[in-house]
């Protein structure tokens, strides 16, 4: 008799465990579910709001450029100037890009843990 309910106590807490493991595989593919969409949403806002201002800072540099060209009597010297002013830019940030990486990777592990 005593080895019959412990017979169904074991039966009990394996049926029980394998609900918990269930719960916990669709928690989890809730969780990913989750973060990756988040991932999804933000990636299209940035390439949405990013390609805008890339447009717009196109159309300030053909601006800018046409307007030194002016001042200088020479409108090709206006877009070189600022054309390298443009790789003066990237090479800055190439230089300056673990100062850049750092914080970002920083902000981001802290939201990301704290989330989980």
């Amino acid at each position: 008799m005593a080895f019959d309910k412990f017979k169904d106590t074991l039966l009990e807490t394996d049926t029980d465990i394998r609900s918990y493991l269930k719960n916990s595989e669709a928690y989890l593919q809730l969780k990913v579910f989750k973060v990756l969409m988040r991932l999804v949403t933000a990636s299209v806002q940035v390439l949405i709001v990013g390609s805008m201002l890339l447009l717009a800072l196109f159309v300030l540099a053909l601006g800018a450029s046409y307007a030194i060209g002016q001042l200088l009597d020479n409108i090709w010297y206006g877009f070189a100037i600022v054309g390298v002013f443009f790789i003066f830019l990237a090479v800055l940030f190439y230089l300056l890009r673990n100062r850049i990486n750092k914080p970002i990777i920083k902000f981001f592990s802290t939201h990301y843990f704290d989330k989980l």
